[in-house]
């Protein structure tokens, strides 16, 4: 039996998970892992087209799978998709875990994400269905997290620093 994860990256799309994921990871000197490119390998096209294709229904029997997967396998650091937590399996295999969740506003993810995106879930104005998926999602994160990192007009290496920090982790 493995140790688990040494950090859970959880939040919605464009918070940075990807990218700070791989900044901890680099810092605490673990391998980096991110579910939704775990999908991607497995199903050999991207997420959109499974949206697309499958169905968000299906999307998310794949993503569950992946998770399960990782938490299990992994022992670095390990970002979850936006809507992982959405699962109450999922959220309950995370329990006890460091889950960190990286917040941020609709004005920033509007930023960060664009308006212009393959996001499926953004597809019909992008800032309104934004707010909605947050108000469905923000208490999930909240409740797997151990801490809240807000990444707003935070630099990546900000955000990482705050990550370590919140969990009380040491770089090497």
């Amino acid at each position: 039996m493995t140790a688990g994860p040494l950090v859970v990256l959880v939040g919605p799309m464009g918070s940075g998970k990807s990218t700070v994921g791989a900044l901890l990871a680099e810092r605490l000197g673990a391998p980096y892992r991110d579910t939704d490119a775990d999908i991607v390998a497995a199903e050999g096209r991207e997420i959109s087209d499974i949206f697309v294709e499958d169905g968000e229904e299906h999307f998310r029997a794949l993503e569950r799978a992946a998770v399960a997967t990782a938490v299990a396998e992994h022992e670095g650091v390990l970002a979850l998709g936006g809507g992982a937590i959405l699962d109450a399996g999922t959220r309950a295999l995370l329990a006890g875990l460091p889950v960190a969740y990286l917040s941020m506003d609709v004005d920033e993810a509007v930023r960060r994400v664009g308006l212009n995106t393959a996001r499926p879930l953004l597809a019909v104005n992008p800032r309104r269905q934004w707010r909605e998926l947050m108000e469905a999602r923000r208490h999930l994160y909240e409740e797997v997290a151990r801490a809240v990192v807000a990444t707003d007009d935070r630099t990546p290496e900000e955000v990482a620093q705050a990550v370590l920090d919140a969990l009380e982790l040491k770089d090497v």
